[in-house]
């Protein structure tokens, strides 16, 4: 496989995309982002749920069955490489000017594919974080769902990278704690994790859920959803951050403040790959 990604449109190889788009025009659509193991994308349930949730929250013709045929199809083609990235992305397809959806609305689908080169069954290194001047926009109707309009995630990664940091921790309207630019945050307090709850912003994160749901039970970890201030994640004895492609990371700096216990990282981490094998 080149170095330049894979690109199909709705089944067929692609350079292009067909204009117009409402994808392009508005942001009127979903994507995932998954990562993909010798041709197999893994944790695909997670993602073709949430996908699910976020095409009857916009109202788009069922397309989770085609999407799902075309991703299984193209990952296949990703056979001879150990570990690859891989974004779905859904829009409603081409339309009339105008904000509102057409009736008869025909969704698109463009799938992407590139390899990677780090083997994503060893644990990344520690990440070093800083607060993001920017908060994440309320609209408790979109919270969740991983919908095209990321602009406000553009603005964050490139304060991330104008100061050298790997990241940032973005807060909500309220001043709570709620995500990195491209992550899910988790804090270890007493014994407990502790993840921001999403019930204005954020993306409900499928590696967020697998912690939730199995990794930390499988630990006999409490684990909980909460409203989480600046102030008790800087106190929190670990922090750890998790997405599809990075998967699990401890987070060893977030300003002036460091951490150097990374053991729960680690045990989730464990936990994961055992998820990855299954």
């Amino acid at each position: 496989m080149s170095s330049s990604p894979l690109i199909w449109v709705d089944g067929e190889p692609a350079q292009a995309l067909p204009l117009p788009d409402r994808g392009l025009d508005f942001g009127d659509g979903l994507f995932e982002t998954l990562l993909v193991r010798q041709g197999v994308p893994l944790f695909l349930p997670l993602h073709m749920e949430r996908l699910a949730a976020g095409v009857d929250l916009l109202s788009f013709p069922d397309c989770i069955d085609a999407a799902k045929a075309q991703l299984s199809h193209s990952a296949a083609r990703l056979s001879d490489l150990d570990w690859a990235a891989m974004r779905l992305t859904l829009t409603r397809g081409s339309a009339p000017r105008g904000y509102a959806a057409p009736l008869e609305a025909m969704p698109r689908i463009v799938i992407t594919a590139a390899g990677l080169a780090a083997d994503r069954s060893q644990q990344a290194a520690p990440l070093h974080l800083g607060w993001a001047d920017l908060r994440w926009s309320s609209q408790p109707h979109l919270a969740g769902i991983k919908h095209l309009n990321r602009l406000e995630q553009v603005l964050v990664a490139n304060q991330a990278r104008d100061s050298h940091w790997d990241d940032a921790v973005v807060l909500d309207q309220q001043g709570n704690v709620c995500s990195l630019s491209a992550g899910n945050l988790f804090l270890l307090e007493s014994g407990r994790l502790l993840t921001p709850s999403l019930e204005t912003c954020g993306i409900a994160g499928t590696r967020r859920r697998l912690v939730l749901e199995q990794l930390a039970p499988a630990l006999g970890v409490a684990v909980e959803q909460a409203h989480i201030s600046p102030e008790q994640l800087l106190e929190a004895d670990a922090v750890i951050c998790c997405n599809s492609i990075r998967g699990l990371q401890a987070v060893a700096s977030l300003g002036d403040r460091s951490w150097t216990n990374f053991s729960m990282c680690e045990a989730l981490h464990q936990r994961y790959v055992d998820a990855m094998a299954c």
